[in-house]
């Protein structure tokens, strides 16, 4: 009797224990009741592993841009004809009046008007005192001003026969008798040797004029000056109408 209730009693344990099994299994296999969607599960696959010994692709340098064209040479302007440097200047038709040494024009007593100082080469100027007395002339003023210590002059003027008047005074007191300032000068090749500007005028601040008759025959009057005793000097030159 005992025997049978133990197998009765193993049996009922053994029946419980499949039971059991079979629910948990039940329970991990089958999707919840209320579920409506499959969850999928996804598993990488192992990235493929990089060979340690493959060296790196190369990659070839971009071509050099090949240089843009140089722009052509814009053509060059053709300038305009410029007057050459040494141009004669155009001849002034005589009469011509020049005061040596003066910075402005000047109107002698008769109205005649005398342009500033010009055409001379080399030497200075100076202006004496107005006051200073000139004797032998009616314009004293014409002689305050002088050009000296020049080698030339030079004046254009058309070709042909003029009268050529030099206007000379003493008036510097560095000079006090004959032969304190002697030079020699040419006037269109006449010319005028061992002048004495105090020995022709008869003393010291006193107007002198030297005249002569040239042909000009090259566009220009020249007069050339070589100095000897003291500088040359000279106050005043008119270039006049051969009479």
């Amino acid at each position: 009797m005992q025997k049978a209730k133990r197998l009765m009693y193993y049996s009922a344990t053994c029946f419980i224990a499949l039971l059991a099994c079979f629910l948990i299994t039940g329970c991990h296999s089958a999707p919840p009741a209320n579920s409506t969607a499959s969850t999928t599960v996804v598993t990488p696959l192992p990235a493929a592993p990089t060979p340690k010994d493959t060296p790196a692709p190369t990659v070839a340098a971009p071509a050099a841009p090949a240089p843009a064209p140089a722009p052509a040479a814009a053509a060059a302007p053709t300038p305009a004809a410029a007057a050459p440097e040494n141009a004669a200047p155009t001849p002034v038709p005589p009469p011509v009046r020049i005061k040596a040494g003066s910075s402005s024009s000047f109107k002698d007593s008769d109205g005649n008007v005398w342009l500033p100082d010009q055409g001379f080469a080399d030497g200075e100027t100076t202006e004496r005192a107005e006051d200073m007395q000139i004797a032998n002339t009616k314009d004293p003023a014409l002689y305050r001003s002088e050009h000296y210590s020049m080698t030339s002059f030079s004046y254009p003027v058309p070709n042909g026969k003029y009268l050529v008047k030099l206007h000379f005074a003493e008036t510097y007191d560095g000079i006090s008798g004959p032969g304190g300032r002697v030079f020699t000068f040419n006037v269109g090749g006449h010319e005028f040797k061992d002048f004495d500007v105090w020995a022709k005028a008869g003393g010291g601040q006193r107007a002198y004029i030297e005249s002569v008759n040239v042909e000009v025959t090259d566009g220009k009057l020249n007069i050339t000056f070589t100095a000897q005793e003291e500088n040359p000097e000279i106050n005043g030159i008119e270039i006049l109408p051969a009479p």
